[in-house]
């Protein structure tokens, strides 16, 4: 962050410190003007023709800065990918437990990955697993999308489901009623 004397460009366009215009001077009368009012020249931008400074107190800007970045990171909202495991010979008790946590999951709105793993020969029966897949994305589907279509993997079958936005459930209520 270049600050005061170093800000060393022919000509800059200067801002106060509520962000109003003072104009286009150079960069040893903006530190001038600066000087004069008690507080830094600070460079904003060095992209724009010609660059863009404000005169502002060196910390209060820092201070805007971080608390900026701040409300970024807490509008960026992190997506856990989650994991649930099911069997091919699943019970009825079990798969209505993890269908009741994969619906959690979803409303939450975590990403879920479905993995349903073969053991032993029972990988010659792939069909048992796709129909258990199939119910899942059947009973899953007022909450979520798929978003990676179910594929096997080794001995491994694989899919990822996704929620939905609140404006698709809308739509999607509007065109069942």
């Amino acid at each position: 962050m270049k600050a005061n004397a170093n800000i060393r460009f022919p000509e800059v366009r200067v801002l106060t410190e509520h962000g109003e215009m003072l104009g286009i001077m150079s960069s040893r009368e903006a530190f001038q003007e600066a000087m004069n009012a008690g507080k830094d020249l600070v460079l904003i931008t060095e992209k724009s023709k010609p660059p863009v400074v404000k005169i502002i107190e060196l910390s209060k800007f820092k201070y805007q800065l971080k608390k900026k970045e701040a409300d970024n990171r807490k509008k960026s909202k992190i997506q856990d990918l989650k994991e649930l495991r099911f069997s091919p010979v699943i019970g009825e008790g079990d798969y209505q437990t993890r269908l009741k946590q994969l619906k959690d999951f979803l409303t939450k709105g975590h990403k879920v990955k479905i993995t349903l793993f073969f053991k032993g020969r029972q990988v010659v029966y792939k069909e048992a697993g796709y129909e258990v897949f199939a119910r899942i994305i059947q009973d899953t589907e007022d909450l979520a999308r798929v978003e990676v279509e179910p594929r096997l993997v080794g001995k491994k079958l694989q899919a990822q489901l996704a929620p939905l936005s609140k404006e698709d459930r809308s739509k999607e209520n509007n065109e069942k009623n």
